[in-house]
């Protein structure tokens, strides 16, 4: 499952569940359950290249790598990862990853 996607490339296991509920500060039970829909609703809110680079900073990537990839010096890194992180923590994105329907919960 999810086997292809951005997150994969960088990661050995679907361990995005654990950094949304970090990065969101919210706790890994309150998301939606189904890996599928959760990574959806990621892929929504980020654009594609705020996607690439949370899979890079999460892996552990260097900036090196990072900075190379994106063609950023260090003050752009430093903009991009600010503005993702801040983006991750707004109630708009962030309250879109939980569990909101009783479908969605698991009992």
């Amino acid at each position: 499952m999810l086997e292809n996607t951005v997150w994969r490339q960088y990661h050995d296991e679907n361990n995005f569940r654990e950094k949304i509920a970090e990065f969101c500060r919210l706790d890994s039970i309150d998301l939606i359950e189904d890996d599928k829909k959760l990574y959806g609703v990621l892929k929504a809110k980020l654009t594609k290249k705020e996607l690439k680079l949370f899979a890079m900073d999460t892996a552990g990537v260097a900036a090196q790598q990072i900075k190379k990839e994106f063609a950023y010096d260090d003050e752009a890194l430093d903009k991009a990862k600010f503005k993702l992180y801040k983006k991750l923590i707004q109630d708009k994105t962030r309250l879109d990853f939980r569990a909101t329907k009783e479908s969605d919960i698991e009992f």
